[in-house]
């Protein structure tokens, strides 16, 4: 087969010289082709082989005994959960490797101990659509191979028999079997349910595994904490396509919300943590699709940003064109590259209302009182105009807010000229007046929201986090953690339950086909019928 296209053997004959050369270049191309294919594979194999020896060193080194109790067994739970989705990602490369050759055996699979026979069970039988042979014969039962998948729901678990009855044909000797259904961790015990359990519980409930180890415990079935944690790893890995179609879907939008957050990471072999950053974009109100991506990096740096928005690299034919829409984020300075590059700033009333806030709660400031009924005025009128048609909103805003806007625009002027430079006050008339381009750009684009709340709403579950989970064990673990927020939190923007999404999701990622895995984001999911 030739780019597609079977190639006859006998077909060669009828082919002249130079249709024999331009088979024979084809054939080249792709061997060169798969050959860099296969150093590619090598090499990335090896990188994330030496990745595991890595953790490993940290895990068990002397240098993990440093941290206390508490910090070594969410630093643990990290550390494997990261093993796990590197070896995720190993196993797809060698899935896609030539086979072994003879002279090497395949692997023995690991013996697993039998599921508590106390469990109360659930028997799902698979058997052939048709129990007659090709042949015609009538195939006879001579046996079944079973298989038992720990289920959980809320507080109990129970045990899924998977009975998969061998048929054979006396005549021609043939065997026919149900094959396999396909898990996302093939081979394990456990069940998408309680899959989706431990990973919503982890990342929406903020349990950590040591803690989940307790629940399950007294619920009847004792899951070591390495397993939690290798199954974290393993569904970060598997899912982490969704969460890329997630973000390719969020930046087709026309607007976005930006905002990042402190977030404590263990700098490895100190037992110290240092201060790494969240990052959540949203899409607007207003957009046609609801979602957040959040990204995990090692600083504030701007750089992330522009990387985030494709603004990190020179584009080539086949790479999508940096995102240049409209950008809802704070003063940060972090973003002021890509108000240069095309984006358009759109500031946050907000944090223009905080610092006058600030202002009158520390010395009852009139000034500050004075802006702050402005500034009320402007949101009356936002409240009124939340569930209006972009047209009559637009309409609305232009009406009652822009002359609100004018007023508050001359009264800044006229005060700052009577404070003095370096005041607080004189710091709370600034930020606005120097942002007052971007604070009232929503005024003329019924798309564009007065501020950021929509998007520091959707940093809230972090901070809540951040008093359970401590720290993130490693740069990877954040990565994985929030991906996985991602969708969860994106299955909320939707009215989804996380749990029911994720369970769905996880039965039906290991057969969605690529093309079709916009049908699992959140914005287009529904759950299949029953």
């Amino acid at each position: 087969m030739i780019d597609g296209t079977q190639i006859d053997p006998a077909q060669l004959d009828a082919l002249n010289a130079e249709q024999l050369r331009a088979l024979a270049a084809k054939l080249i191309e792709r061997a060169n082709r798969d050959a860099q294919e296969l150093v590619w594979r090598d090499a990335k194999i090896d990188k994330l082989t030496f990745e595991i020896a890595q953790l490993k060193r940290l895990k068990f080194g002397a240098s993990s005994e440093r941290i206390n109790a508490e910090q070594r067994a969410l630093f643990e739970e990290s550390v494997q959960a990261d093993i796990a989705a590197i070896e995720a990602q190993i196993e797809q490369l060698q899935a896609t490797l030539p086979p072994l050759g003879e002279s090497e055996a395949p692997k023995q699979p690991p013996k697993r101990q039998a599921l508590p026979a106390h469990l109360p069970r659930r028997e799902i039988r698979h058997e052939p659509e048709s129990t007659t042979c090709g042949c015609g014969c009538e195939l006879k039962r001579i046996g079944e191979d079973v298989a038992e998948k720990l289920d959980y729901t809320p507080g109990v678990f129970t045990v899924e028999r998977h009975v998969r009855g061998k048929w054979a044909c006396a005549h021609c000797r043939t065997l026919v079997q149900a094959p396999v259904p396909a898990q996302v961790i093939d081979k394990g015990i456990p069940t998408a349910g309680l899959l989706a359990q431990v990973l919503v519980a982890k990342h929406a409930d903020h349990l950590p595994l040591y803690r989940q180890e307790a629940i399950f415990a007294r619920a009847g079935m004792a899951i070591a904490r390495s397993t939690l944690a290798a199954w974290v790893g393993q569904c970060g890995a598997r899912l982490q396509p969704l969460v890329e179609a997630l973000k390719a879907r969020l930046l087709e939008c026309a607007v976005l919300h930006a905002d990042e957050t402190p977030v404590s990471m263990l700098a490895p072999g100190t037992g110290k943590t240092h201060r790494a950053y969240l990052w959540a974009w949203t899409a607007a109100a207003h957009e046609s699709i609801q979602a957040v991506v959040y990204d995990f990096t090692a600083s504030r740096s701007g750089e992330h940003a522009r990387a985030f928005l494709g603004h990190d690299r020179d584009r080539c034919e086949r790479e999508p064109i940096p995102w240049t829409g409209h950008l809802v984020c704070d003063d940060f300075s972090g973003y002021k590259w890509l108000f240069e590059r095309g984006v358009t700033e759109v500031g946050c009333m907000a944090h223009a209302r905080r610092k006058f806030v600030e202002l009158h709660v520390a010395n009852k400031s009139e000034i500050a009182r004075a802006a702050l009924e402005l500034i009320g005025k402007l949101y009356d009128v936002e409240r009124d105009a939340r569930d209006l048609a972009p047209q009559e909103r637009l309409q609305l805003r232009r009406t009652r807010a822009a002359p609100v806007a004018r007023a508050l625009h001359e009264w800044l002027l006229a005060q700052r000229v009577r404070v003095s430079d370096g005041t607080a006050t004189a710091k709370a008339i600034d930020y606005s007046l120097n942002r007052w381009r971007a604070l009232v750009r929503y005024l003329d684009d019924p798309r564009l929201p007065i501020d950021n709340n929509h998007d520091e709403q959707q940093i809230r579950p972090w901070a809540t986090g951040r008093k359970n989970w401590l720290f993130a064990g490693t740069l990877a673990a954040g990565q994985r953690a929030a991906a996985i927020v991602s969708l969860i939190q994106s299955a909320k923007l939707n009215g989804h339950d996380p749990y029911a999404y994720l369970k769905d999701v996880l039965e039906r990622l290991p057969t969605q086909r690529a093309r079709e895995i916009d049908a699992l984001l959140p914005h287009r999911w529904t759950p299949l019928p029953v």
